[in-house]
């Protein structure tokens, strides 16, 4: 056996109450003037953590948007900027995330992030902005967070549809690394243990949205599962998600939620490997149909959304998709043609 495993650098703190250390991790890297960044719906979380880092806020951001658009990576740029910040402390979810990330781009601030989702975003050097409707990622070391504080107190405030959601998400990053042509058996060890805690502690967290073990258990799924995208090459699954988000500006979580179990039931047949890892993490066997069949009756229990029109997806958009996602050629276990491509967003709709 031969392969290449490159371990991504990060430091995690992790643990109920963590957030009340995060000055020691802005302190433990030298700063002395960090922008608080996150959504407009967490400016009370992020007022919470700008006061418990006293002198070392230098103010706060409340702008984040999903997908990244660029004016709005441009007004926290300018914001750092005119702040005099010489790093970011990113709380919330993907949306915060990747906006810190579009600051540490433009600027080269060190990011800490104080995940509130299960999005993983904190665990790559994977960035994306969104302009005139088109999604553009990229990897660039230089955003990947130097300081990552997991607090599952954190979580519990988080709606149960969004943490369902979320989760899937994650899920979704664990089942490409499983299919990536540049997997190795360690991300393939962390992708199915990650894909597993996430569908184990859900149903816990919907029956009972405030307990912290299954929330813990959660987060160190996430962790894992952004962690593995972090190291691997993304297909078919996450194109799709970047052309829908981008293109027509769906919830991103919710996206990732409907789409997957599609994309598993495309990709299964030549992915035996990734289909028996993710047969154990749902508990079924490694059968293409079973396992996207037990994905699908997950998700439903647990009551996400199944359909892209639910999400306000326009039905005469699907041609648009399919053209965006054909004219970039990338990995992927399976074929992708332009009827096979048509006739899974139309089983997704």
């Amino acid at each position: 056996m031969r392969f290449v495993h490159d371990a991504l650098p990060m430091r995690v703190v992790f643990g109920p109450g963590r957030l009340a250390e995060l000055g020691d991790e802005v302190e433990r890297l030298g700063l002395t003037r960090v922008v608080v960044l996150g959504t407009p719906e967490q400016e009370a979380t992020l007022q919470r953590a700008a006061d418990g880092l006293g002198g070392r806020a230098a103010g706060v951001f409340a702008g984040a948007r999903q997908h990244v658009p660029v004016e709005v990576a441009g007004a926290a740029a300018d914001r750092a900027r005119e702040l005099g910040a010489d790093g970011c402390v990113v709380v919330g979810g993907g949306s915060s995330v990747g906006l810190g990330k579009a600051v540490a781009l433009r600027h080269g601030l060190p990011v800490v992030a104080v995940p509130t989702t299960y999005a993983g975003s904190e665990m790559t050097p994977i960035w994306g902005l969104t302009e005139d409707g088109v999604k553009r990622t990229g990897r660039d070391r230089s955003v990947l967070p130097r300081s990552v504080v997991y607090d599952p107190e954190l979580t519990v405030s988080l709606p149960v549809g969004l943490s369902v959601t979320s989760g899937l998400n994650a899920v979704a990053h664990a089942v490409e690394a499983l299919w990536a042509p540049d997997g190795t058996p360690i991300t393939a060890v962390m992708a199915e243990e990650g894909a597993r805690a996430l569908l184990s502690a859900l149903p816990s967290i919907v029956s009972a949205p405030g307990d912290l073990e299954a929330r813990g258990e959660a987060l160190q799924g996430a962790w894992l599962c952004g962690a593995v995208l972090g190291a691997t090459t993304m297909s078919l699954h996450h194109k799709l998600c970047h052309v829908l988000g981008g293109s027509f500006d769906l919830p991103h979580a919710e996206t990732h939620a409907v789409v997957l179990p599609h994309v598993v039931a495309h990709n299964g047949p030549g992915a035996p490997a990734a289909m028996a890892a993710l047969g154990r993490a749902l508990g079924v066997t490694g059968d293409p149909d079973t396992v996207t069949k037990a994905l699908a009756a997950r998700a439903r229990d647990l009551g996400a959304p199944t359909s892209l029109a639910a999400l306000g997806m326009p039905a005469d958009g699907l041609p648009r998709v399919v053209e965006q996602v054909l004219a970039a050629p990338y990995a992927n276990p399976a074929p992708v043609t332009r009827e096979s491509l048509t006739a899974l967003l139309e089983a997704a709709f």
